[in-house]
């Protein structure tokens, strides 16, 4: 740890711990649910759930990525963050927002609209909470003795975030315009400005990992971001199905679309060429699976299995069907879960001074998380295959179709325990980091 102040992002951190084990307890309420055990469901019915659990998905990348965020610009702009307060002011009311909206689920206090469920009055407290995290970080850059491609990448991607979350804000009566906007919120956060954080973690994490030149790290970081926006901004056609837009969106989207993978398979052949480039051999070998990991399973999941039914005359068969989570778990998991736990991985020892990444508890989390989460995704894929033909082929009911492929659903509850399990011995790990503390300052 070099600048005090990184030890915000501790706190950060583990408030992303805390929501992402509440997010697993959701989704097992769903996948019970799907095998007919619904037992919660005058409590917490599936809506709700459902709500909930990709609610509190958002909500705790969001905290891995101001975490990070909190972590890197100081030691990239070698200034101190310029307001320790302001931060954890920021955070306290990140998780007020969060608390009350989930618990507004339970009570129907909600907008109704898919991924944006969030009540009106508290989008304005996000905006705040974000304006405020914002302000922080473009004053400690520019304080700082440098602006760093890795640190500009980064908070471009958060400033843009911030700003797309605005169309979403926007009332409207017509239902196919509120459909419209809302796609610029969902999409050109997942496959836009989130992939330029995730590009600006992942170059961070492998200049300090590999060894290799910044300068080199930093023009590929150049090429993915282009990438990402020839193909992101036009590629939210591919969601424009059913709504009322014209017919043009789905062939401007399907071409676009099927040019995301190269996004994501410039960043993967990256990571791994600037691994074998690189002179050091970092003693923290879990933060540098995990990184290496996000480049390749972001690959698989959000560019092979995204394109796999991006194109419309897949998606018109596929739409709002089991393969789009198919395509959602692993590309989720992939793209942003994975880059938050190699952040995680790589600060806590300089966070706390303790050299826990030589355990195989470390290892075994990774090797377990990874191995039920593409369990789970095979599983979704065999259930949305089977429920796309019986549904909308053979025309069977909505209902009927959902009985039939329950068995797909033991199976993913299975891998889903096993995903837990290397989740479980994650948090494990990082509780017993323990807190930050001063005297690991400049010892790294």
């Amino acid at each position: 740890m070099k600048y005090k102040s990184q030890k915000v992002a501790y706190w950060f951190f583990a408030l992303s711990m805390l929501l992402l084990s509440l997010q697993l307890i959701y989704g097992f309420i769903m996948g019970f649910a799907h095998i007919g055990y619904d037992n919660l469901h005058d409590i917490i019915p599936f809506n709700t759930a459902r709500a909930v659990h990709t609610n509190l998905l958002v909500v705790w990348l969001l905290s891995g990525f101001m975490g990070a965020a909190y972590y890197i610009i100081p030691e990239e702009a070698e200034n101190e963050l310029v307001s320790v307060k302001w931060a954890y002011i920021q955070l306290i009311s990140l998780a007020i927002v969060g608390v009350i909206a989930i618990v507004g689920y339970h009570f129907n206090y909600w907008e109704g609209r898919k991924f944006l469920e969030i009540p009106r009055p508290l989008d304005w407290l996000v905006v705040l909470n974000v304006l405020t995290f914002l302000g922080l970080i473009l004053a400690t850059l520019f304080r700082g003795k440098k602006k760093t491609t890795t640190s500009l990448v980064l908070t471009m991607g958060l400033v843009f975030a911030a700003l797309l979350y605005l169309p979403g804000m926007i009332w409207f009566d017509n239902q196919t315009m509120d459909s419209f906007f809302r796609w610029w919120v969902v999409h050109l956060w997942v496959e836009g400005v989130w992939e330029l954080i995730m590009g600006g973690i992942l170059a961070f994490l492998l200049i300090k990992l590999t060894g290799v030149d910044r300068e080199v790290i930093e023009k590929w970081l150049y090429v993915i971001v282009g990438l990402t926006f020839i193909s992101g901004i036009l590629g939210t056609g591919h969601h424009y199905y059913f709504i009322g837009t014209p017919k043009y969106w789905l062939i401007i989207g399907g071409i676009f679309s099927a040019m995301e993978p190269l996004a994501f398979l410039g960043m993967a052949l990256f990571a791994v060429a600037m691994y074998r480039k690189g002179e050091k051999k970092h003693p923290n070998k879990i933060a540098l699976m995990w990184t290496l990991g996000t480049a390749i399973l972001s690959f698989v999941g959000a560019g092979l299995l995204g394109l796999a039914h991006t194109l419309p005359q897949v998606n018109l068969w596929t739409h709002g069907t089991l393969v789009t989570a198919m395509h959602g778990h692993l590309a989720f998991w992939g793209a942003y879960g994975m880059i938050v736990l190699a952040i995680i991985s790589y600060t806590m020892p300089n966070l706390t001074g303790r050299k826990l990444y030589d355990s195989s508890k470390g290892l075994l989390a990774f090797w377990l998380s990874n191995i039920g989460m593409i369990g789970m995704t095979t599983a979704f894929a065999a259930a949305g295959v089977a429920q796309v033909y019986l549904n909308r082929i053979m025309g069977l009911d909505f209902g009927d179709s959902q009985n039939e492929i329950q068995v797909h659903f033991i199976i993913l509850i299975l891998c889903a325990t096993l995903f837990t399990i290397g989740i479980a011995m994650f948090i494990i790990e990082f509780i017993k980091y323990g807190r930050p503390n001063n005297e690991t300052l400049n010892n790294h």
